[in-house]
């Protein structure tokens, strides 16, 4: 068993999407797969990786036409298990680095929204994106997620004191970019890391959003958010989550990128 599927066998991320703080993420996302969606006549969807199908399925109860793609067992049985059989939704077991089973310019709009969390070499990073490139019609979305590194640096490096380790263990670069293999499960990005990935393919980008922006450095305060307050929390989020000077502190970013 990899380090990756011991890891979501026993990490509650439908939980953590469903949490206060994690609606944040969650409905900056879906505000901004809706705008891509909008005007199109029965697109088709594909998310690579889909976890639990937090967005999938939600989207398929929508009326959206959806192939949903996830790596790890254990999370396509949970996805699966939220279907009732109506729904228009293909979910599959693949891997990002292989969606040969879907011929070029399938889908309107592609969502890799956590492969790239888990993609430790360039190489695979790239393979990742190509294939979602190509399965995407020329014109369409291709919507990819991020892990930053700065919050890590700063949250888990200083704030749990975690400097010393970090260090013998190599895992810091002289500029500070956190070193991460498979067993450390997550990857992390700047947005010039970012940027030179894109820069390997056909695509314009459309938008670079900051997901959850602030919210997870005051996750418990969020939490404990009565509801009028964090609908204001949100309408301050949107109102900066565009905001380029602010996009590397946010744990989550969204590259919404259009094919040429």
């Amino acid at each position: 068993m990899s380090f990756l599927e011991q890891y979501y066998n026993s990490y509650d991320e439908e939980g953590r999407l469903l949490s206060r703080h994690g609606q944040v993420e969650y409905l900056t996302t879906m505000k901004y797969i809706s705008e891509c969606l909008s005007g199109m006549s029965e697109p088709r969807l594909l998310e690579v990786g889909a976890g639990t199908g937090r967005y999938s399925v939600t989207l398929a109860k929508q009326g959206f036409h959806v192939t949903a793609v996830e790596l790890v067992a254990r999370n396509l049985e949970i996805l699966r298990s939220k279907l009732d059989g109506t729904e228009p939704i293909r979910a599959l077991q693949g891997n990002a680095l292989d969606l040969s089973a879907f011929p070029d310019a399938s889908f309107d709009l592609t969502m890799e929204l956590g492969p790239m969390y888990h993609l430790y070499t360039e190489a695979d990073k790239l393979q990742a994106l190509s294939e979602a490139v190509r399965v995407t019609r020329p014109g369409g979305y291709i919507l990819v997620a991020y892990c930053m590194n700065e919050p890590t640096v700063i949250q888990y490096v200083f704030g749990m004191n975690k400097l010393r380790e970090v260090m013998e263990l190599h895992m810091l670069t002289p500029d500070w970019h956190c070193v991460s293999e498979p067993k450390e499960i997550f990857e992390l990005y700047r947005t010039e890391d970012i940027a030179a990935l894109n820069a390997a393919f056909s695509v314009e980008r459309v938008k670079l959003i900051a997901s959850d922006g602030a919210t997870n450095y005051k996750r418990e305060y969020i939490d404990g958010m009565d509801d009028a307050t964090f609908k204001k929390w949100m309408e301050y989020h949107f109102a900066v989550c565009e905001r380029q000077d602010l996009i590397g502190a946010s744990h989550h970013t969204l590259d919404i990128l259009r094919k040429k």
